[in-house]
């Protein structure tokens, strides 16, 4: 219980950090928001119509007086109302949060399955391939996104014709947008599992299963992967919020619909509701997220929990 209570206390104080963090940067950016509200600085916008804006919007208020509204808002759940679109944010994101998750899961799980199969196939196996799977390891966790999305359209849609430039809302129209956001993520995470694999893979444990005469495909399928899979777990929380951030660049490359699309547009014409909302519903997915996966790392490996209890 007292290590819930602190998981709960540090997501509230990392959403209310979020929150600060985004209500100041975006105002940062140069630009008159009441502008963004009247259609932009090409709407030619009468001063007197500037005003009666930022009258109806606070925005006339003293910035404390502003942020002090904002979080009040936020506590009763209002998102507010877009000023470029005059639709609620709640309504917005709501309706573009399907496919921005649909790609990070579906990333996820693809960056797992190649991290643990590099990482089980570069184990134990001599120094050669150890060698070659650190190098395939560090050349993919750097390698950018942009980059490699250009990649991948140039080989496998320009060049081979498998698979669709952009994004069709098909099976296939994701295959491209998914490797682009699972190959880098799976170098980092094989990075992590191998480590972890080459520890359990010296614990008694395994000694006395190789005594019984346990084969060695059987010893990393039956009792090292689990602790191989472990540092993957605890980090899954960060790596979802990760590549919710890299899906900005994904969606605007491969034309997707989604919240790194609406978020490159709010920033671009200055909508604050909007980034505001996207912001803390990127944060509030990573910290929900970071709190499943330890509870799951837990499930997996009781000694974690023992230790939180003390």
């Amino acid at each position: 219980m007292r290590h819930l209570a602190l998981l709960l206390g540090g997501a509230v104080f990392v959403l209310w950090a979020v929150a600060t963090l985004t209500f100041f940067a975006i105002r940062l950016i140069p630009g008159d928001p009441a502008q963004a509200i009247l259609g932009g600085p090409g709407s030619q916008a009468s001063q007197e119509a500037l005003d009666q804006v930022r009258s109806d919007y606070g925005l006339d208020q003293p910035l404390i007086v502003q942020y002090f509204a904002m979080l009040g808002r936020l506590l009763t759940g209002d998102l507010g109302t877009s000023y470029s679109l005059k639709v609620p944010v709640a309504e917005l994101l709501g309706a573009q949060i399907t496919g921005t998750l649909l790609l990070a899961v579906c990333s996820l799980a693809a960056a797992w399955v190649l991290a643990l199969g590099l990482s089980l196939w570069s184990t134990g196996r001599g120094r050669i391939a150890s060698a070659l799977g650190q190098g395939i390891e560090l050349v993919a966790a750097a390698l950018p996104h942009f980059w490699l999305a250009a990649v991948l359209i140039a080989v496998f849609s320009t060049g081979l014709g498998w698979f669709p430039p952009v994004a069709t809302g098909t099976p296939a129209g994701l295959v491209l947008p998914v490797t682009t956001l699972a190959i880098p993520l799976a170098g980092f995470l094989a990075q992590v599992m191998r480590e972890s694999l080459i520890d359990a893979m010296r614990q008694p444990f395994v000694v006395s299963a190789r005594a019984r005469g346990e084969s060695a495909l059987g010893i990393r399928f039956r009792h090292t992967i689990r602790h191989a899979a472990l540092p993957g777990i605890s980090l899954s929380g960060w790596a979802l919020g990760w590549l919710l951030s890299g899906a900005v660049v994904v969606e605007t490359i491969f034309a997707m619909p989604g919240l790194g699309r609406t978020l490159l547009q709010a920033v671009t014409l200055r909508d604050i509701p909007v980034v505001t909302g996207v912001v803390l519903l990127v944060a509030f997915v990573y910290v929900l997220m970071t709190v499943l996966t330890d509870l799951v790392a837990r499930i997996a490996d009781p000694r974690l929990a023992q230790e939180g209890d003390r």
